[in-house]
């Protein structure tokens, strides 16, 4: 990321709108489900908002009875991009119920499939999930081409990119603009209308945003790829099982050196375009680092050296409270609970996840007492940000030293203290720095798995049995925040089985003491410049990552209207 510095940013300031009155987005759609987000604005700013889920999933009641180890082929389908995090948390799940204790090799080809799953998902994201709440498409034409590469290449050594390139793809814009059919692009077109003040970066940045989201597009799929060497498929990987790993096929020379060349492919774009663009756009709104932050911060930690220590995990666990870094809690499992006075299940009741019923009873959309399909997980009576953003909290707090050179390196290039953290653009930008110091993990661990095999040790599987009745339950930090799968097994099958989500945590509703769930927290007191295209809402939503898909309707209760706006 050497190179010399780009001119600094001017400051912005977040337009002002004295619009009141309800926004509705809806839906915002997800893989595991719909979203709706329900607001009411005053003066320009939300002072109420609900966030609804509005599909039931209903895995819990389809695992009863069945095996414990068809659990992991299930609960993947619950997402269709992140769904090795399920596969693992299963299997972690029954692992720790049966008490098999996995061979090392195991969890290094566990690890390395997962940190395969960050690169992809953290790239997919800020590129293609979120990217374009940021940036004017239609801006883009305006650029230099010439000018675009000087400023591209200036951000990083890494880069080498010609007026030429950055001028088809502005071709590319022009043609898509000129027939009307903008695709991808159609929620950042702005040309021709009366222009949305919400968007601060110049052309050139805009123009490089657009060639990097294109690239981008063929470099997740070489992320998704070396995923597939070693879980034997993608989506839904195919290699983990409760004991360890079946793989064995890729601790061959051959595959070794496939999955490490596309990974260090990968490897490069984070680290010569992935951090660059993120503090570049970054640098022009400045402003959201005082929009969009929560409270309370819960992380269980990822890639263990020992799958049975929660402390042995690189990124470790931990609990953070009121914003307090210079105080991490340990993890207590017996604190989680899910409430439902305010979802659509019977009771109100709030259960641990080994206790816990999935007993649906809808009543009406209007419904503002019960109004999500979600239930909502609390941490000790607190509603938690699980995401990237918690889990580098917790390691930034407890001195991780990669973690505090890559947040000490965004926070100085952006001149911003580390109370900028707790914000959306501090979201945005935790979730880069988490992708980084994965990235730059992943060598040492592929390089032990390698060495064992050298050695004489390629074991990945430790024979176990069933027992009668047992318990268990697996954590898994995945790229979209804390998952955990809860089982009890009777008679050798399946008696109960709870899923805590990351999209629960951060998306769910009131508790039954009525704290808003983190995303409501959140949207609280955010501007609106423009009531009929809410992008400040999408900005805030997009950065916990809750597998936005296809479009979002905006609804003025008052007018009646209703207009389109496309979320890619």
């Amino acid at each position: 990321m050497a190179g010399s510095k780009p001119q600094a940013a001017p400051a912005k300031v977040t337009p002002k709108s004295t619009y009141s009155g309800p926004v509705i987005v809806d839906p915002v759609t997800r893989i595991e489900g719909h979203l709706r987000i329900d607001a009411t604005v005053e003066n320009g700013k939300i002072v109420d908002v609900r966030s609804s889920s509005q599909l039931f999933r209903g895995l819990e009641i389809i695992l009863k009875g069945r095996d414990p180890r068809d659990a992991q082929h299930f609960t993947q389908r619950a997402c269709g991009v992140c769904t090795y995090v399920h596969a693992l948390c299963s299997t972690r799940a029954v692992d720790n119920a049966v008490g098999v204790k996995i061979p090392k090799n195991a969890t290094l080809m566990r690890n390395l499939t997962m940190g395969s799953q960050f690169l992809h998902d953290h790239i997919v994201h800020f590129y293609h999930l979120h990217a374009l709440d940021w940036v004017n498409v239609a801006n883009a034409l305006q650029a230099d081409p010439a000018k675009t590469a000087a400023l591209s290449n200036s951000l990083s050594a890494g880069r080498k990119e010609t007026a030429e390139q950055f001028k088809a793809v502005q071709d590319k814009v022009g043609a898509l603009i000129a027939s009307g059919k903008l695709g991808i692009f159609t929620n950042a077109y702005f040309l021709g209308e009366k222009k949305n003040e919400a968007y601060y970066l110049p052309a050139e940045a805009d123009l490089m945003a657009v060639k990097h989201y294109l690239d981008a597009l063929h470099m997740q799929v070489k992320a998704a790829r070396a995923m597939a060497i070693f879980g034997a498929k993608n989506p839904h990987t195919q290699f983990t099982v409760v004991g360890g790993v079946t793989n064995y096929d890729a601790l061959k020379p051959d595959r070794i050196a496939e999955y490490k060349a596309l990974t260090d492919e990968v490897i490069a774009f984070i680290s010569d375009f992935y951090i660059p663009d993120l503090l570049a756009v970054a640098s022009f709104y400045k402003d959201w680092a005082g929009i969009g932050g929560t409270t309370n911060f819960l992380s269980f930690g990822e890639f263990p050296t020992n799958e049975y220590d929660l402390n042995s995990r690189f990124f470790a666990p931990g609990v953070i409270m009121k914003r307090d870094i210079a105080k991490v809690g340990a993890m207590d499992p017996k604190k989680i609970e899910e409430h439902v006075k305010h979802s659509w299940y019977v009771g109100d009741q709030a259960r641990h996840p080994f206790n816990g019923v999935t007993e649906p009873k809808y009543t009406n959309l209007q419904d503002k007492d019960r109004y999500s399909w979600m239930k909502a997980p609390r941490y000790d009576g607190e509603a938690m940000e699980t995401g990237p953003l918690a889990t580098v909290l917790v390691a930034y707090a407890k001195g991780e030293k990669n973690t505090v050179a890559a947040v000490n390196l965004v926070l100085g290039k952006l001149g911003v203290g580390p109370e900028a953290l707790f914000s959306t653009l501090g979201r945005t930008a935790a979730r880069g720095i988490e992708c980084l110091v994965i990235a730059n993990q992943m060598n040492g661990w592929l390089d032990a798995l390698v060495g064992n095999v050298k050695g004489g040790d390629g074991e990945l599987y430790t024979p176990w049995k069933m027992p009668n009745e047992a318990e268990g339950v697996g954590f898994v930090q995945a790229p979209r925040g804390a998952l955990s799968h809860w089982i009890k097994i009777k008679k050798g099958k399946i008696e109960n089985f709870q899923l805590v989500v990351p999209s629960t945590w951060s998306l769910g509703p009131r508790c039954a003491n009525g704290k808003l769930g983190p995303v409501e927290e959140a949207l609280m007191g955010t501007p609106i410049f423009d009531p009929k295209r809410p992008v400040e809402i999408l900005r805030t939503v997009h950065s916990f990552d809750p597998c936005i898909a296809c479009g979002v309707h905006v609804l003025d209760a008052k007018t009646g209207q209703t207009a389109s706006f496309k979320v890619l």
